[in-house]
């Protein structure tokens, strides 16, 4: 959520999160983003963006979703774009995303450490600023919500196995046959 606040970018307008990351939509939501567009081709993953305040869902990549993508925005692209899938392909389809000036943010570790295209953001003017998140800088803000009961997380677990079987619930996520798994003592 930090990672939206960048001074570049300010509150977004827009903000399309790749492979509908459903923490990207709340944080644009809760940052006050008039329309949110997340990608993503899985079913379930839509639901719960649309739960988190999607208003829009593009099931399509590369350069057809970046096609689609601005044509929902008036054919000028986001102002602000969250990379969280850490690939190559997906940091070239968020770039390719964000309207002229526009910023695109990344968060998590890169798989496979994606290139960045120096000269297209150059004479794009778009801006890339990520890293780790600092959830411990925003995670006392997100629990008040949470315990006030402002703010419901539980839609993006799907699985709950005991913390003895961390190993497969890692499998389940990376596999794609959940969502986020609850780990329970």
């Amino acid at each position: 959520m930090r990672l939206l606040r960048c001074p570049s970018c300010g509150f977004p307008a827009w903000l399309e999160s790749l492979d509908c990351r459903a923490c990207g939509v709340l944080a644009a939501r809760r940052l006050g983003s008039g329309r949110v567009v997340a990608m993503s081709r899985n079913p379930e993953r839509q639901a719960i963006a649309r739960r988190f305040g999607a208003s829009d869902i593009v099931a399509s990549r590369g350069a057809e979703g970046v096609a689609e993508v601005k044509d929902l925005l008036g054919g000028i692209g986001a102002d602000a774009v969250l990379e969280a899938v850490g690939t190559k392909e997906s940091m070239q389809q968020a770039l390719d995303s964000a309207r002229p000036g526009g910023t695109v943010g990344f968060v998590g570790v890169p798989a496979g450490g994606p290139e960045l295209p120096v000269q297209q953001m150059f004479s794009t003017n778009v801006g890339v600023c990520g890293g780790v998140a600092p959830v411990r800088a925003y995670l006392p803000e997100l629990l008040a919500d949470v315990w006030a009961g402002t703010l419901d997380p539980s839609p993006v677990f799907d699985l709950t196995l005991p913390l003895a079987q961390v190993a497969q619930a890692y499998d389940a996520m990376d596999t794609r046959r959940a969502v986020k798994v609850l780990l329970r003592p």
